[in-house]
């Protein structure tokens, strides 16, 4: 049986990379939490899920000409 020499190029799945990280974030919240759960709001804010629909809602007004939120 034959194996394949080691390969020296890498690859790099940034998406994958991103996830990995996004859960080592939520672990860490997670250890130090002081209950059993994380609530759906600190789940939103470990992985800044608010930022992020903050700043597409900036850019959708933006888009549209719009000065003010609303």
């Amino acid at each position: 049986m034959r194996v394949a020499p080691p390969s020296t190029a890498t690859v790099q799945d940034h998406v994958a990379l991103a996830e990995i990280e996004l859960c080592g974030e939520l672990m860490i919240a997670a250890s130090a939490a002081d209950g059993e759960w994380l609530s759906p709001d600190r789940i939103d804010e470990v992985l800044k899920v608010v930022a992020e629909r903050a700043a597409l809602s900036r850019e959708s007004r933006q888009e549209r000409g719009e000065t003010s939120p609303g």
